[in-house]
């Protein structure tokens, strides 16, 4: 069946594989954001340590990291470490770790200004009332830094959605490598490809009106 050039019968024949493909571009996508957020913010609080020695590694680590596209890293991750006989990933073991420490290093970045944003008085108050570092970090900073974090951390996880598309390059078969797989099956590259960037921009959507609902509750929590 066809409603003028687009044939809908094919459409419905390769929906169910990208949709599958979808389905594993959105794990790769929460496990990013869960793991690349925890490296974040440690990396941000090493950053901005008094502790000389945990700034230093922590800026060096963003400036590498920030520094190499994710596509080399992934390529190092997953051929690299096993023709240095290092280790062997499997492709979603490298994925999810090369995603989440390129991601990590640019959530450092959004989460340390956050920090940063914060009136230093506070921090000294905290002192002064006798919490230690981490306490006045925990209780007082980072609750007020986080609703300046979302909008940026919302989108870093856009992006991170996104980058995911280059896991298929090691093999991983997410959305993208789905399509690829079917163009070279059945040489219809316009509609594998327009199919895909459908399905990325519903997702991107989807995504885009969580952070936004999530704003607008913390607003309201906030008497705003």
């Amino acid at each position: 069946m066809q409603f003028g050039s687009v044939d809908v019968e094919f459409l419905l024949k390769i929906l169910p594989v990208l949709l599958k493909g979808a389905v594993m571009t959105v794990e790769l996508t929460v496990l990013a954001i869960f793991f690349g957020t925890i490296i974040g913010l440690f990396v941000a609080l090493m950053k901005i340590s008094r502790f000389k020695p945990l700034a230093v590694i922590g800026g060096i680590y963003t400036w590498v990291i920030r520094g190499i596209p994710l596509l080399v890293q992934l390529y190092i991750l997953y051929y690299g470490l096993a023709q240095a006989g290092i280790v062997e990933l499997k492709p979603f073991t490298a994925a999810v770790m090369g995603l989440s420490i390129c991601g990590g290093a640019y959530i450092a970045e959004i989460i340390r200004a956050g920090i940063q944003s914060i009136d230093k008085g506070q921090m000294e108050a905290a002192l002064s009332l006798g919490m230690s570092y981490t306490q006045a970090m925990r209780r007082i900073i980072l609750p007020q830094a986080y609703r300046r974090l979302l909008p940026p951390m919302g989108n870093e996880f856009i992006t991170l959605m996104k980058d995911t598309s280059l896991v298929s390059v090691i093999t991983m078969v997410e959305l993208m490598r789905s399509g690829v797989l079917l163009d070279s099956t059945h040489f219809r590259s316009m509609e594998i490809y327009l199919t895909v960037a459908a399905i990325y921009l519903l997702l991107t959507t989807v995504f885009v009106y969580l952070i936004s609902r999530l704003e607008k509750r913390l607003a309201i929590s906030d008497g705003e």
